[in-house]
């Protein structure tokens, strides 16, 4: 399903030495009900674009869902069954680890509320890792993938999710860092431990909350 990832690039290296020097990191805690950004922060108004150096080309009539793992039944989904699914509309803001962050931003998907009905998780599954079509993975609580805003986005502003922010179909998870919204979906594996991903194993926390300041997994 995915390509295989590249074996090094220069957004990886830089990316782990950040982790390693604890990069962007204030100390600071606040709650998501407070004003303002999260610490370490800043707002920007257009949308940087990051990834591992490929932007995988995903014609919709190639493009597949696959809901597996730690499930009653397997589930694949065409582009034609994914988007006759119940459609959510979302506003939410954007922290991205690299310390940027966009407000409203508004989407248009699939709730994970809705993909979980479909896939019916066993109750031993108590997390999901994500698998992107360029070969990405990254880790997700049951909890936080099931958050009320949490969606599979085709759409932003109105239009078609494009190629370079993910597009035709893309994880956004809002209260967590933006690594976590994978990209490029192709599947999700729902398991019984939640295991770290790609960034998760190159010095990246396992879970990411921008509020706590969860940027890295030794500081």
């Amino acid at each position: 399903m995915a390509d295989e990832l590249p074996e090094d690039s220069k957004l990886t290296r830089s990316k782990r030495r950040w982790a390693e020097e604890g990069r962007f990191l204030t100390g600071r805690h606040l709650r998501p009900d407070e004003e303002g950004l999260p610490p370490g922060q800043h707002l920007v108004q257009d949308w940087p674009v990051l990834d591992l150096g490929r932007q995988p080309d995903i014609p919709l009539e190639r493009w597949t869902l696959r809901l597996f793992g730690l499930v009653e039944q397997e589930v694949t989904l065409d582009w034609t069954a994914f988007t006759a699914l119940p459609q959510a509309q979302e506003r939410s803001d954007i922290h991205c680890v690299t310390s940027w962050s966009r407000y409203d931003n508004d989407w248009s998907g699939v709730s994970t509320r809705t993909l979980l009905e479909l896939g019916r998780p066993l109750s031993s599954a108590t997390a999901v890792m994500l698998h992107s079509h360029d070969g990405y993975t990254t880790n997700l609580r049951l909890d936080d993938f099931l958050a009320p805003d949490a969606l599979v986005a085709v759409r932003w502003s109105g239009q078609p999710l494009a190629r370079s922010h993910g597009g035709p179909a893309r994880l956004v998870v809002p209260h967590l860092y933006f690594w976590k919204s994978a990209k490029w979906l192709g599947a999700i594996e729902f398991v019984a431990d939640d295991r770290p991903g790609f960034w998760e194993s190159n010095g990246y926390h396992l879970r990411g909350d921008p509020w706590a300041e969860e940027r890295y997994a030794n500081h």
